[in-house]
């Protein structure tokens, strides 16, 4: 008993705590934009399935918790089902005035908006934590200085000596061994030039980095890119950068854009064949890393949930029918017809759109199962 209530607080609350967030805030996002476009919000939820708790507020919006933990919507008037897929013979019978507070009915513009405003919320969520977490705790900044070589690395067998400077990587200016570690990490057997200040002198050095295993104190594993250049904190003059509140918020922007861009070299590298898919994690591994990350304390669990933020609006965004991307494909495309796609083949993209996401899901949780049996 007291090993599932163990399980329980550890890694169930912290996961739900950590996605019902997110959920909200990307869900917000929807409602908001939503409301000022003059568009009726029917239900509003976190969760799906069966409703645990809510009330109805005085615009008629039922605000929900449901049953299972996995996600939510906002079902706006007009909606066939939770996904926003328009209810046609129901809209039919409306009149212009209503029709215009469904989100079928009304602009083009204003729908776009709603649907691009969940993952927007997103994206600002984690840049209003990782802003926080700047202002109040400063930047960790260590200086991209070469304490040492590891033997028979990459980096040695290009040149690389002690002491030497990094300053580019494939002509990129960089600031901070943060910035070596993000841009090499990303390109396992991609080679890479990296440029350094030597004494007087500006050289540069091709390098192709080798494919290597990180794996972390919790056991977890990860394909990675390595040249094998080793700091210190009195090469590198480890320390920490107080920031102001503009600061902050930039370096909140700019950690942001670096999980973005970090994501898209994961799928080109995916593609290319430079790092397997079975990376990819699904609600089991979030579970763990929520567990995991709730025994670091507070900052660690915080930083996770910036990092899921992003992943679920990005993953939001999505070209892919049922997720807000899709929506928004489908808008571009009547933006240049003039004119929407057919009931009919709006219901055939759906229905294919569903069947990629729980692909997908089944995909990924696969890969969880085989992580934690492996």
């Amino acid at each position: 008993m007291s090993a599932v209530l163990g399980f329980l607080g550890g890694y169930i609350l912290p996961y739900i705590l950590i996605l019902s967030l997110l959920v909200f805030i990307h869900e917000l996002g929807h409602y908001l934009a939503g409301r000022l476009s003059g568009i009726r919000v029917l239900a509003f939820s976190v969760g799906f399935g069966p409703e645990l708790v809510g009330f109805t507020d005085g615009h008629g919006t039922r605000w929900k918790v449901s049953a299972i933990p996995l996600g939510g919507y906002v079902r706006f008037f007009g909606d066939a089902d939770a996904a926003s897929m328009p209810d046609g013979s129901a809209i039919a019978d409306l009149s212009e005035a209503e029709k215009a507070q469904t989100l079928n009915g009304a602009k083009l513009w204003k729908r776009a908006v709603t649907v691009a405003a969940g993952p927007i919320a997103n994206f600002l969520l984690a840049i209003v934590i990782f802003a926080v977490m700047f202002g109040t705790m400063g930047k960790p900044v260590s200086d991209p200085v070469v304490a040492d070589l590891k033997q028979g690395s990459a980096a040695e067998a290009a040149g690389i000596e002690r002491g030497d400077v990094l300053i580019a990587l494939d002509g990129r200016r960089i600031e901070t061994f943060d910035d070596v570690v993000r841009y090499i990490t990303m390109r396992p057997e991609v080679p890479v030039t990296v440029t350094v200040r030597r004494g007087e002198q500006q050289l540069d050095f091709g390098i192709v980095p080798k494919r290597a295993i990180n794996t972390d104190r919790f056991g977890n594993s990860m394909e990675v890119g390595q040249i094998g250049i080793i700091t210190d904190q009195k090469a590198s003059n480890f320390r920490i950068v107080e920031l102001s509140p503009l600061q902050a918020v930039w370096e909140g922007i700019r950690q942001t854009g670096h999980i973005v861009t970090g994501t898209f070299d994961y799928i080109g590298n995916m593609f290319a064949g430079r790092m397997n898919a079975d990376q990819l994690g699904g609600p089991v591994r979030v579970v763990q890393a929520s567990g995991e990350m709730a025994t670091l304390g507070i900052i660690a669990l915080l930083n996770l949930a910036a990092v899921l933020s992003v992943s679920l609006g990005l993953l939001n965004l999505m070209p892919v029918p049922v997720l807000d991307g899709g929506h928004l494909v489908l808008y571009a495309i009547e933006a240049v017809r003039g004119r929407p796609m057919g009931q009919g083949a709006q219901e055939v993209a759906f229905r294919i759109g569903l069947a990629m996401i729980l692909s997908l899901m089944v995909f990924a949780t696969w890969n969880d199962i085989s992580r934690l049996i492996g």
